[in-house]
């Protein structure tokens, strides 16, 4: 009988593809991502399905739009009653476990996890919530700006690597623990772990022995800046709002963030290694599925814009590679979204569409992993958060990828043959039946007036909850991981050489250690 395969994702934040030996960069220092991709199957047009991190991570948890779940920015509520994947991988027979970030917010910090082994690195309130009636106001005390980018280079320790180092041990205690359980009989069902990095987001910060990989001489500097008055209206709203637009970068700022991302590029290629080697150590790697990927990429000066929060390639693709039992090794050019991996799993878990409890958005990315084709090529996006007062969508299909928002020109760019979208082909008369076809189907697919009309009302309720809370209203939701130090390592109700043999791995022969 085939072995239902294990799942485990690794998954980066702000991490944009381009910036990754797998997709080609020339100096990119990620042999295991790498190595990866030369066994499975890389995912050439995989898109984010909201350049922000919490709505992002929300549709990949819930294979749907954000706007179907109300999921708009970094403070909206992820709602209790909303279905995941960790939900239906629980009910396929998993064991699940959640290591690291993923920006929940609301009481619920568990969303269908039977294990979550680390806090969370953001607030899990509606602190964080945007104003679209003042969304050309700065809140300086969380919106991104210039200072990040010139403080970047080295050091020996931040608050993202002591974050990091933590989810990787946690998540590789966890996989032990999997392991001597399954070696003692006591459960042997397969299991499905995230282990989800904060690296290489900004701050673009980096220890001595990642930094120390590159060089500046070496060091790529962005491909293509418009000069500012020829951006279109949304890039100059998110370059007002992040300061990009008034504080200037010397060329040896830009140069120095570009290298200390790499560098954390390369850290957070090193715990994909780690996470291999142990599901290697523990005998899973032959019979687990891994896939790595991001929750949006890193614009880092292209264009002039840094972080995310547009549809511009280098901030809405991200990397998806596959790799395990059943997937081949090759590429896909086809378009695909997170929202995709929730029946993707259920795919793998031996599950079906009647396992689901609420309409999802994606389809199943298996096909395209084993090498099939696949008749969609389709990734949608909705952005509906800070530095826009309407909602932006995008439609990428094939090669052409259309940009809308309300008060906007269009936007509509051939990304095969223009990577740098370089061109704006919405008004060229050789794309006219494209761009007006796009623009019908952007119609038929929302309303953007009542969406609109939809996020200013949550934000106003986010914004009193938020001051109700700050005066002492309910109890915080941050996460805090259950331990009970009376029952770990050895205790006095534990026979030590039982205690020794529980945590030994692989297990002596014969019976208990006695040594």
């Amino acid at each position: 009988m085939t072995q239902t395969p294990n799942i485990v994702v690794v998954m980066a934040d702000q991490l944009a593809p381009h910036f990754t030996g797998a997709y080609g960069h020339k100096i990119a220092k990620t042999p295991h991502l790498d190595a990866l991709a030369a066994r499975g199957m890389r995912f050439d047009a995989a898109y984010c399905n909201s350049p922000l991190c919490a709505p992002s991570r929300f549709a990949f948890m819930s294979g749907q739009l954000i706007s179907r779940i109300a999921a708009y920015d970094n403070a909206s509520e992820f709602k209790a009653t909303v279905p995941t994947f960790a939900h239906y991988l629980k009910a396929l027979g998993y064991r699940t476990c959640l290591s690291g970030k993923m920006h929940f917010v609301g009481p619920d910090q568990k969303h269908g996890f039977e294990d979550r082994v680390t806090t969370d690195i953001y607030p899990s309130d509606f602190a964080w919530t945007p104003d679209w009636e003042a969304h050309d106001e700065r809140i300086d005390k969380w919106y991104h700006n210039m200072q990040t980018v010139k403080e970047s280079g080295m050091a020996h320790a931040t608050f993202q690597i002591d974050y990091d180092d933590e989810v990787g041990f946690a998540a590789r205690r966890w996989l032990f623990d999997v392991a001597r359980d399954k070696g003692q009989g006591l459960n042997t069902s397969p299991f499905a772990l995230v282990a989800s990095f904060i690296h290489p987001h900004d701050p673009y910060v980096a220890r001595p022995e990642w930094w120390n990989l590159y060089s500046d001489d070496e060091i790529d500097m962005p491909a293509f800046v418009p000069p500012l008055e020829e951006l279109d209206p949304f890039s100059r709203r998110v370059m007002d709002g992040i300061e990009a637009s008034y504080v200037p970068l010397t060329e040896e700022e830009v140069r120095r963030a570009r290298r200390a991302y790499l560098a954390n590029v390369s850290y957070f290629d090193s715990k994909i290694g780690q996470i291999v080697q142990t599901l290697e150590e523990i005998g899973e790697l032959e019979n687990t599925i891994i896939i790595v990927t991001a929750d949006h990429g890193d614009m880092l000066g292209e264009r002039g814009l840094w972080y995310k929060m547009n549809f511009f390639e280098h901030s809405a693709r991200v990397p998806m590679v596959m790799a395990g039992p059943g997937v081949a090794h090759g590429t896909t050019s086809n378009a695909c979204s997170l929202i995709d991996l929730l029946p993707t799993f259920i795919d793998i878990a031996g599950g079906d569409g009647s396992l689901l409890g609420e309409p999802i958005d994606g389809r199943s990315l298996m096909p395209l992993a084993r090498g099939q084709d696949d008749p969609v090529d389709e990734a949608i996006g909705e952005y509906c958060a800070e530095m826009t007062p309407h909602p932006v969508f995008m439609i990428r299909r094939g090669a052409l990828k259309y940009i809308h928002c309300d008060p906007d020109p269009p936007q509509l760019f051939d990304v095969v043959a223009d990577p740098l979208e370089t061109t704006n082909l919405a008004d060229d008369p050789r794309y006219a039946d494209q761009a007006a076809g796009f623009g019908a189907e952007v119609r038929r697919r929302w309303d953007s007036e009542a969406l609109r009309a939809q996020v200013i009302a949550t934000q106003k309720s986010r914004r009193a909850l938020h001051a109700a809370m700050e005066a002492g209203a309910g109890e915080h939701w941050d996460y805090n991981p259950p331990s009970d130090a009376s029952r770990q390592y050895v205790r006095n109700h534990m026979d030590w050489t039982v205690a020794a043999a529980h945590y030994r791995f692989p297990p002596v022969e014969g019976g208990k250690d006695d040594a």
